[in-house]
């Protein structure tokens, strides 16, 4: 039974350990994610104090929108399309629903940029925008923000269907509106002629440090708990396994004879 026992201990010790290291290596983990947040801090911070310039310029041929281009300035000039025109469903700006209106902006050389015209809460429970604003007819100029095209992991919001989506995405757009499109997208910051005033602006990129610190923070004081928990039910075990042994021991001694005398 004591083997038993023992058996059982090892083994709840084994898995305390283990669980301990988990903890350690989530800790470790959400500093990875801080430092990699830091980084990206940095890099927004450049873009958004960089110049503005020609998308071309910015993207180079491959016109990828990656991190290193998030937030960065860039100026088109071009007429919108608005027959490829592509209505986005259940999007929230500053904890208001609405919808965002994209619209292809077709460049001078034949490639295309997707444009963000901006965002139009909803009214009541509508379930598509009752009016949007017209394109402004003939040639525009659009100095916006660059954003990488968005993606959901295994869901197709990012495929317009039906003249509406739920994501912006560049290549997954460029299959259904046959377009040459820039993988990414534009938010307009100043447009001539004016955007429509019906349309909101977008907040700001959130630069910050989350809350990865305080994350990794609990999870290496669940560690040390997993371990102190551990070093006390140890302590419990030698004092409940000595116990015994001492009574034992005790029953087992023979008092000497009681000697009166002669």
């Amino acid at each position: 039974m004591g083997r038993l026992m023992n058996v059982r201990w090892i083994a709840a010790a084994l898995g305390v350990l283990l669980l301990a290291g988990v903890c350690v290596q989530l800790g470790r983990w959400q500093l990875h994610r801080l430092d990699e947040r830091k980084a990206r801090n940095e890099v927004t911070r450049t873009n958004l104090t960089a110049p503005a310039a020609p998308i071309d310029q910015i993207l180079g041929p491959p016109g990828v929108v990656g991190d290193q281009h998030a937030w960065r300035t860039a100026v088109v000039t071009g007429r919108y399309d608005a027959s490829k025109q592509v209505v986005l469903k259940y999007r929230n700006v500053q904890d208001k629903p609405g919808f965002e209106i994209v619209t292809p902006l077709v460049l001078a050389d034949g490639k295309a940029v997707l444009v963000d015209r901006g965002f139009l809460a909803r009214q009541s429970s509508e379930l598509m925008p009752l009016h949007v604003p017209p394109v402004p007819a003939g040639e525009v100029t659009v100095t916006g923000r660059l954003q990488r095209s968005e993606r959901g992991g295994r869901t197709n919001g990012g495929t317009p269907d039906d003249g509406t989506a739920r994501l912006i995405n560049g290549p997954d757009y460029a299959k259904v509106l046959g377009l040459d499109l820039y993988d990414g997208y534009l938010t307009i910051d100043k447009q001539e002629p004016a955007n429509d005033p019906a349309f909101s602006g977008f907040p700001g990129p959130e630069i910050d440090d989350g809350p990865h610190f305080f994350y990794a923070l609990q999870w290496f004081f669940f560690a040390l708990l997993a371990l102190g928990g551990l070093v006390y039910f140890s302590r419990q075990q030698t004092r409940d396994t000595g116990a015994p042994q001492q009574v034992v021991a005790a029953r087992n001694e023979t008092p000497e004879p009681v000697k009166h005398g002669d």
